[in-house]
């Protein structure tokens, strides 16, 4: 051992002990696995140094601007014959409402700056070849690619958020759109407000060679799901998915592993998947959150994946979190 200030450490003067060697800092696979998640492909270079307050300004000036027009929480796109185009230019932006002076500067990819307008126009005066589509139903069609698709994800949180917060949460006076959108200050007392995101942990709990699932009362017919709720102040991803686990479940957990996470715009959440270590398997269900709540073996997941569960089981869509976690314990292809 060395000597020091009374503090001891251990000494590698030949070859480090096996079980430091086989340590493996980065041993998770690349890409990560968020990566193939929903809304996770934004390729935006955000500049987050270099908002200034005139930023929108100056990229509505660019001839290469291109925009997202939102209402209603939904996504403006032009129909045309390849398919559905989300970008207008800051003129045709105009003519569908947008409200440029609330517009937020989501950065800049190969072919110039990204900007997001809100509109307040109604859906039903759109012209016939351009269609307003909410975001859930933008992601299960795969009506966008991967990149833009997490574009709209910053877009859309970031819109709602500063929609959220006109108002200081300390004196109530107006606030006052700031950094390309990335801040929000009060008129009367200077409060600064910054745009938050919700961090929400979904998890499969896991015992032996099964998975637990539930169904809330809203989901689609015969469809279960991992389990998910906010995580609490002062609480750290390990405990919210042990408690979350237990409340609507009855199961305790022990280990708790991370898997990936995926950017949710509703309104600006961050889903955060783990798989937990049942210590128990007598479920006792939270039926005022849960419509029903059951173990499932690996056959029946692929079952359910394979649309053929006797039952009529079938699980969340292709592109969601939930579905991955599924996919990946029960060894899917």
């Amino acid at each position: 051992m060395r000597k020091g200030s009374g503090i001891t450490c251990p000494s590698f003067r030949n070859d480090p002990p096996a079980s430091f060697m086989n340590f493996k800092l980065f041993d998770a696979p690349f890409p990560e696995h968020s990566a193939a998640m929903g809304f996770s492909g934004n390729r935006i270079w955000r500049q987050a140094e270099q908002r200034a307050d005139d930023a929108v300004s100056v990229a509505l000036h660019d001839s290469a601007a291109r925009l997202f027009v939102i209402t209603n929480s939904r996504l403006c796109m032009e129909l045309a014959d390849s398919g559905f185009n989300p970008w207008f230019s800051p003129q045709q932006a105009l003519a569908l409402g947008a409200e440029l002076e609330n517009a937020v500067l989501l950065g800049r990819d190969a072919q110039g700056p990204v900007i997001a307008a809100p509109s307040q126009i109604d859906p039903e005066t759109l012209p016939e070849n351009i269609k307003a589509i909410d975001y859930r139903s933008i992601n299960l069609q795969g009506l966008l690619p991967h990149e833009p698709l997490g574009a709209l994800a910053q877009g859309a949180a970031l819109l709602a958020w500063s929609q959220n917060h006109r108002f200081c949460s300390r004196c109530g006076s107006p606030t006052e759109l700031k950094a390309g959108g990335y801040k929000r200050v009060c008129s009367a007392c200077n409060t600064e407000h910054f745009p938050r995101t919700d961090p929400v942990v979904i998890m499969l709990t896991v015992h032996n060679d099964r998975c637990l699932m539930g169904r809330g009362r809203h989901f689609a017919p015969g469809m279960f799901s991992a389990l998910a709720g906010f995580v609490e102040p002062g609480e750290t991803i390990e405990n919210a998915v042990r408690r979350e686990t237990l409340e609507e479940s009855g199961i305790r957990l022990g280990r708790v592993q991370y898997f990936a996470s995926q950017p949710w715009p509703f309104p600006y959440s961050l889903m955060i998947g783990c798989y937990g270590e049942a210590l128990n398997d007598d479920i006792q269900a939270d039926f005022a959150e849960l419509e029903a709540c059951r173990w499932f073996t690996r056959e029946e997941v692929r079952a359910a994946h394979e649309n053929r569960h006797p039952e009529g089981v079938v699980l969340p869509f292709p592109a969601s979190i939930a579905r991955h976690l599924i996919r990946n314990w029960a060894q899917l292809d």
